[in-house]
């Protein structure tokens, strides 16, 4: 059975930090390459990090740039988000995302998790 199991969210200040994880299991972690999404009230859900299969390749949305950081493990088949000098405008449910492009295109999603960042 596949899932992805976010952890990490909460409510933080401005200019404060976070660390999401997502565990991944019921596939073979290191042949998927893995992104964190976030959605905002009343908001598409949009791409935040990309990181290619063995972390050779990273990819952030503009907003994040320079402050957000991923990466994964995958000996733990974990994939994190590094957040730091969080803003209000943060505020969203991340969701870890598993792909991988073949015949077809075979995609996993986790459940989200919550950050609220607010003074």
């Amino acid at each position: 059975q596949v899932q992805l199991v976010e952890s990490g969210g909460g409510s933080v200040q401005p200019g404060g930090s976070l660390r999401l994880s997502c565990a991944a299991s019921g596939f073979t972690f290191s042949t998927y390459a893995m992104s964190w999404h976030r959605q905002a009230p009343g908001k598409e859900r949009a791409l935040v990090a990309a990181i290619s299969r063995f972390a050779i390749r990273k990819n952030y949305t503009d907003s994040v740039k320079g402050r957000f950081t991923i990466s994964r493990d995958n000996a733990k088949n974990t994939v994190y988000l590094q957040m730091n000098s969080l803003k209000t405008e943060d505020t969203a449910v991340y969701y870890c995302n598993a792909r991988r492009f073949g015949v077809s295109i075979e995609e996993y999603w986790g459940q989200g998790t919550q950050v609220t960042v607010s003074s």
